[in-house]
């Protein structure tokens, strides 16, 4: 491809943080459960590309297909692919994509078609880079794309809404509840920051983060995995222990170590590791088996304490369009406001 940009160049990414901001000058966007994606089309060529730079044409064709059948024969768009379900997204459905089967994938982008949700113009179809332009001028011409290039009702490639009011957040709050995955804010007069969390942030309806897998203890029988060690890299790029997550069911818990087995290995957590024996152990085995860090679970939690989970977390789902080194203990950090109800 002849694009001014590289087929490797790395989304932007979001700051978690608790509450939507609240001062001018943000641009806000519902947060789509899916999978980021930047789509390149240059001439006949497409390519899409994962949040780690994977490749993902062979798992959504009718993306690829939807895509290169537009008008415009060069463009970077970022957005979020997602599978529909009636009105709902169906995140289970999306994840089958992840299929080493060809013909698998065939079958399932008719059953169950995936859509492009597109919130970002990078290059425009003249094949100019807009980087380095403010967020609220890409949006200008994003908008103008998507009127010149995507009808109105196409079921694969739809624009993302956006708003300047935070009383429209409180409508879409108001309109779907618990079915929005939470708000992203970004700054409207900031660039697109490649790779980096400068100028937005995101709000999770539940708060959840990507975890790497650590390690793991096994069940008292020892046939199945008791629980799952969970890590989060520092500024330094070590592998932190922040907590464990336990609640699969009896046959989850027996494929989950059928997974982990062949991934064993002599050490994984560089900087905390799990502890050893306490009082609030009552006796029971604290030996745990390191794995080798390359499955990311994203898992909801209550509280934080001391850079850790303070309670034993819940399992979400497997991330495999996730690397692992983009799990940071940013996604957990947050500030104490418990007085704040004294002001």
């Amino acid at each position: 491809m002849t694009l001014p940009i590289p087929l490797d160049l790395e989304p932007m990414e979001a700051r978690l943080v608790e509450a939507i901001p609240s001062d001018p000058g943000w641009q806000f966007e519902p947060k789509w459960d899916g999978f980021r994606c930047l789509a390149f089309r240059d001439g006949d060529e497409v390519a899409l590309r994962s949040k780690s730079g994977q490749p993902f044409e062979r798992y959504f064709p009718e993306i690829v297909e939807r895509l290169r059948a537009l008008d415009a024969r060069r463009f970077v768009l970022d957005g979020e692919l997602v599978v529909p379900a009636g009105e709902a997204l169906s995140f289970d459905d999306l994840l089958q994509r992840i299929h080493p089967a060809a013909s698998r994938v065939a079958r399932l982008a008719r059953e169950t078609p995936a859509t492009f949700l597109v919130f970002d113009l990078l290059v425009d179809e003249y094949g100019e880079s807009l980087l380095d332009v403010p967020l609220r001028d890409r949006r200008l011409r994003l908008e103008a794309f998507a009127a010149r290039q995507i009808a109105t009702g196409d079921p694969r490639v739809r624009l993302s809404p956006a708003t300047y009011e935070r009383t429209t957040v409180d409508a879409w709050y108001a309109r779907v509840g618990g079915a929005l995955d939470g708000v992203v804010a970004k700054r409207a007069d900031a660039a697109y920051r490649a790779g980096l969390r400068d100028g937005v942030v995101k709000v999770k309806a539940i708060r959840s983060a990507d975890c790497v897998v650590g390690g793991y203890r096994l069940s008292e029988r020892g046939d199945a995995v008791g629980s799952l060690l969970l890590g989060l890299y520092d500024a330094d790029g070590r592998l932190d222990y922040v907590g464990f997550t336990s609640g699969f069911s009896a046959a989850e818990k027996r494929a989950v170590l059928a997974r982990l087995r062949p991934l064993d290995a002599k050490a994984s957590f560089e900087g905390r590791t799990p502890g050893g024996p306490s009082r609030w152990n009552r006796g029971k085995s604290t030996e745990w088996q390191a794995v080798r860090p390359e499955l990311v679970l994203e898992v909801a939690f209550d509280q934080v304490t001391a850079g850790r989970f303070r309670h034993g977390t819940r399992p979400l789902r497997w991330r495999p369009d996730k690397s692992p080194r983009s799990c940071g203990l940013e996604q957990i950090a947050q500030s104490d406001k418990t007085l704040a109800l004294f002001d």
